[in-house]
């Protein structure tokens, strides 16, 4: 039901979103028929639906070796998360990760749910692994072997300043986007990119995630594993937790858009990186998730829900950003429209509402300094034409169609 009301609500959105559907099931079968590749797929969907899409987007090669990174680093982090491993055996297995992912026989018990199966059964993992050429072993093993260090040097260490905050963002996602570098550039479809700005497109991601998931993350978390940085915070709060009671609501927003104005520092070096892409499906692959964080920030950005409940882009929108990014200058037009928004709800008593100005006046004028962002708009605040009714019920009817022989054997 929930999707059928956004569906009457945004229309435009339905064709995206059918097609996206139509998309999904069509990679599916694509998928290897070998046990560990079917293994290493169905994990893929399970730990982490959002990139899915976009991974098996990618060509073959290319496809497989992503996919393979990311249950490594996932496996990875679900040993880092795990708070029942008692420290003495957790770093060292952090420090050594990068040498059991050429272990055919290797495994572990820990996580939950899908997790737990990923770790235990990660030599299919490793055989899939062992498949790939040797470039993209050599680029996966590298970043496992430095996040791992990094996870482990954070296992005692609280994020306490702000170069702390970018320092562990730099450990669990700015690694993910040097390594993903150094995968497009082994498989000879980019050129070798800075690794700058390589981990720019990583923390950009995951500075987004954390202010996303404060409360999910408060409230199940050990607040040692907490990641706004206390420099932050502290302005606000005399303990992190504080922020999500109604009493501290002033505050708290206060605080989520210090955090959201920390995250945009990073948006310049994103827009260089995807603007020298080349290849179209490696493009897409980085510039959907972008997109969808600048949609997210612009949500969450002077909105207390984020200390209440679940803010995310919702379903018919992340379709249309699928759906529609596909150049350059639909990126331009994506973040130029989704800072307006944000610009649109600073309030001007916030302690940062000078800089976050400033920052997004820059994010605009880096999209419009392009001849490329004005050849279409994105129309992030504005509802596109109105289908006809009939048009909307034909297309309810296909998709309710298209559910419905999903399940028929």
């Amino acid at each position: 039901m929930g999707m059928v009301k956004e569906v009457l609500k945004h229309p435009e959105e339905l064709i995206p979103l059918a097609k996206m559907m139509v998309a999904a099931e069509k990679i599916k079968r694509q998928i290897p028929v070998e046990t560990h590749w079917e293994f290493a797929y169905s994990m893929l969907q399970k730990v982490s639906r959002s990139f899915a899409l976009v991974i098996q987007q990618l060509g073959p090669e290319l496809r497989n070796a992503v996919c393979i990174f990311y249950l490594v680093l996932r496996a990875l982090d679900t040993v880092e998360d795990d708070t029942s491993i008692p420290v003495d055996v957790k770093v060292p297995m952090l420090l050594g990760f990068h040498e059991h992912i050429y272990d055919r026989d290797w495994n572990f018990s820990c996580g939950t749910n899908a997790y737990k199966v990923l770790v235990e059964k990660f030599y299919f993992v490793s055989v899939a692994f062992l498949e790939l050429g040797k470039r993209h072993q050599e680029a996966i093993e590298d970043i496992t072997m430095r996040m791992g260090a990094g996870m482990a040097k954070f296992i005692c260490k609280e994020v306490d300043t702000v170069d702390d905050y970018d320092e562990y963002c730099h450990y669990v996602a700015g690694l993910v986007g040097v390594g993903l570098s150094k995968l497009f550039h082994a498989s000879r479809l980019e050129d070798a990119a800075p690794e700058s700005l390589s981990n720019s497109m990583g923390l950009f991601l995951q500075k987004t995630n954390i202010i996303r998931d404060y409360l999910e993350d408060i409230n199940e978390t050990p607040k040692s594993r907490m990641f706004w940085p206390r420099q932050i915070w502290s302005k606000y709060a005399d303990k992190l937790e504080d922020l999500k009671y109604e009493e501290n609501s002033v505050k708290a927003v206060e605080c989520l858009n210090d955090m959201v104005t920390n995250a945009l520092v990073h948006v310049e070096d994103c827009l260089k990186y995807m603007s020298s892409l080349k290849d179209k499906a490696i493009f897409r692959f980085c510039a959907i998730p972008q997109v969808m964080a600048i949609g997210t920030l612009a949500l969450c950005y002077n909105n207390v829900e984020v200390f209440r409940g679940v803010v995310k882009v919702r379903r018919g929108m992340t379709a249309r950003i699928s759906y529609h990014i596909k150049t350059m200058a639909d990126v331009y037009a994506a973040f130029y429209d989704f800072s307006n928004m944000l610009e649109s709800k600073i309030n001007e008593k916030d302690p940062n509402a000078n800089l976050t100005r400033k920052l997004v006046d820059t994010i605009k004028k880096a999209c419009l300094s392009s001849d490329l962002s004005k050849k279409r708009q994105f129309y992030v605040n504005e509802r596109q034409p109105m289908h006809s009714s009939l048009l909307i019920m034909i297309l309810v009817l296909l998709l309710a169609i298209f559910f419905a022989t999903r399940f028929v054997k």
